[in-house]
């Protein structure tokens, strides 16, 4: 039989409420008791009921996790790194796939169902409108990998997609490009526009490159293949910045079916530096987002909106840099090129 809290009280000659205050966080207990509580629980093998101590406390500890697009591989290190901050700060995530989903409304609904403390939106394509929404109804909110901007209505903590919008253009032009393509995720996700945004400021100031522009129907594999397939039935460009690591191994391997190659005939350039960017059949050069010091800033965010709710919003801006692989032409062969 699995011990119960009337086990406990009476293996440490104690009441049923002082065994429940024992295991409750800022319960008054003492540290005598509390010892001589955890003492008969461990001989008895008895853990406490998380979800029935929250009809006491209140708070469930639980953290909606919620993001909406599961099929780009990079939201697997983002939900390994989360669940497992989250479970280090004595905190369960509650992981909501939102795909397809339009009405925030109805992520709220769903949240408050299960009476989650606080929520975590991962995504660099829901619109600011869903964290917005939680924040209306009362719930702590953080909005990762979301669009950062001066004034927030509510936590933000990302990188800046205008700024690696030009840096992907800086790098490119700096390997002598001079026909550039932008290839973004879906055209209505903030992060596609704000790419895109940055890319064409920076190119703006070289009169002598030539761009292009189109759209994957989603930041997945899939879309980047066929999307590339379509660009190269025309007039490809001489490199791509793909906007995304899985669009640009989609491209890749669109490329390599049609007998080219990388980047001898066409250059590639993604952003992320997720895992598989870095396989030896991959080798992507790409633009390195610091996922890890995101979620980690996220999670602080988080836990410090349990114990302060009306904490003002505020935007965390990380920097982005290159991760020179094997898909651009060497920046040290352009300038040799030059020298000559």
């Amino acid at each position: 039989m699995t011990p119960t809290l009337k086990d406990v009280a009476e293996r440490a000659g104690v009441s049923r409420s002082a065994v429940s205050r024992a295991f409750t966080d800022g319960a008054s207990v003492s540290a005598k008791m509390r010892k001589r509580v955890e003492k008969a629980a461990s001989e008895l093998g008895f853990s406490p009921n998380v979800l029935a101590s929250s009809l006491t406390t209140g708070r469930t500890k639980l953290i909606g996790l919620v993001s909406n697009n599961f099929h780009n591989p990079i939201f697997l290190e983002v939900f390994d790194l989360f669940t497992r901050a989250l479970q280090d700060q004595g905190l369960r995530p509650l992981l909501v796939n939102l795909t397809d989903e339009t009405d925030p409304a109805n992520s709220v609904r769903m949240l408050r169902q299960y009476s989650v403390d606080g929520v975590v939106v991962a995504s660099s394509t829901l619109p600011p409108a869903f964290g917005k929404a939680f924040r209306d109804a009362g719930v702590p909110v953080v909005h990762a990998f979301g669009r950062v901007t001066s004034a927030p209505e509510v936590h933000v903590v990302g990188i800046d997609n205008i700024d690696a919008g030009r840096l992907a253009a800086q790098t490119l032009t700096a390997r002598g490009y001079r026909r550039l393509g932008f290839m973004g995720g879906p055209e209505i996700a903030t992060s596609t526009q704000d790419r895109l945004k940055g890319f064409l400021q920076e190119l703006s100031l070289h009169p002598q490159v030539s761009v292009s522009q189109s759209f994957a129907t989603a930041y997945s594999f899939e879309a980047g293949r066929a999307e590339m397939q379509d660009l190269l039935d025309g007039e490809p460009a001489e490199a791509y910045f793909c906007g995304d690591d899985v669009l640009s191994i989609g491209a890749l391997s669109a490329i390599q079916d049609q007998q080219l190659s990388v980047p001898r005939d066409i250059g590639i350039l993604g952003l992320n530096d997720m895992e598989i960017a870095g396989w030896n059949n991959i080798n992507l050069t790409t633009i390195r987002q610091p996922i890890r010091q995101i979620v980690n800033s996220s999670i602080e965010l988080i836990t410090a909106m349990l114990r302060d709710p009306v904490r003002l919003p505020e935007a965390r801006i990380f920097a982005c840099h290159i991760v020179e692989r094997g898909t651009l032409r060497p920046l040290k062969e352009v300038q040799a090129a030059s020298d000559d």
